[in-house]
């Protein structure tokens, strides 16, 4: 009865552990503002991003300065080589400017103002995209260029320049369950280590199976972030930038997945150990036993001699 508890326990320990690790997720990094600026900071220095960020930037400060300007007329080839000009201008003044240290807090600027719309995204049903909006970085790069001595770059118009990245709506009930894991938060793990550790009292031998149980965790946990990874950005909308989304998407979930390997490795590492020490004790035994034997029988062997 016992072991028949134990297994049971362990079971719930592989569901749990997945779970477990959403839920200190959801609520320690997807929650807390601190916690999901200091994950998109990498994002500072991502090619796919930065070319992203320039792409947006250009895009909106070349269309401004053309409204202002009147615009080129389309068969206007001076025109038109000016305007290429201009935006081959800005996109490189924007990529000189992601390799600085105010390009850096730009960011976290913008990813800080950004938070409470990507955890609604992920979380509830109140918002079905999340954006950033980079005015706090073309800021910052309008003052860079000023410093630098560029002509007219006081005049680069900075108003709202947003960008999507992330579009949740085919994450369905997906949603709920992450709420529900946001609440839960630390209280899940704790549940799922008095599990562990009563599986353990009521079967001392059973630690290989609870082992292999996190690894399962971990591998269960690696296939649910591939799936919300598909469900979010396969077929992407036009809006939606994927190379981009998908560099944020893999720094939002990296340590996720470095529980799930963490998991997998130390859970088979473990079960190994323990089965090949225990194998080893074994043959002990049994060499012992032998070599007792052994000791035995040549003990009779000369007590008979004696008799004779």
């Amino acid at each position: 009865m016992r072991s028949l508890l134990s297994t049971v326990l362990i079971a719930l320990v592989a569901v749990l552990t997945p779970l477990s690790a959403l839920a200190v997720w959801a609520d320690r990094e997807i929650g807390d503002t601190d916690g999901y600026v200091a994950a998109m900071a990498p994002l500072a220095t991502d090619p796919e991003v930065t070319n992203a960020v320039a792409d947006r930037i250009t895009n909106e400060v070349t269309a401004r300065l053309a409204s202002r300007m009147g615009g080129a007329g389309e068969n206007d080839s001076g025109g038109a080589a000016g305007a290429a000009e201009l935006r081959d201008l800005v996109h490189d003044a924007v990529l000189s400017f992601a390799a600085t240290e105010a390009y850096r807090t730009a960011w976290d600027t913008v990813n800080q103002a950004a938070h409470t719309a990507v955890e609604n995204a992920l979380t509830s049903f109140d918002g079905r995209t999340a954006s950033v909006d980079l005015a706090p970085v073309a800021e910052q790069l309008k003052a860079q260029l000023s410093r630098d001595g560029v002509p007219y770059a006081d005049r680069i118009p900075v108003g709202d320049t947003r960008t999507v990245v992330l579009e949740s709506e085919r994450l369905g009930a997906a949603r709920g369950v992450f709420d529900g894991l946001q609440h839960a938060g630390v209280a899940l793990s704790l549940l799922t280590v008095l599990l562990a550790v009563a599986a353990l009292l009521l079967a001392p031998r059973g630690l290989p199976e609870l082992a292999l149980a996190l690894a399962v965790g971990g591998a269960l946990l690696l296939a649910a972030v591939a799936l919300t990874r598909q469900l979010t950005l396969g077929e992407p909308p036009m809006t939606l930038n994927r190379p981009a989304a998908g560099a944020a998407f893999d720094a939002l979930t990296a340590s996720l997945r470095l529980t799930a390997w963490a998991l997998i490795g130390g859970g088979v590492l473990v079960a190994t150990m323990t089965v090949r020490s225990r194998r080893k004790r074994l043959k002990s035994v049994e060499k012992g036993e032998r070599e007792n034997g052994m000791e035995g029988e040549e003990a009779e062997g000369e007590a008979q001699e004696v008799a004779s």
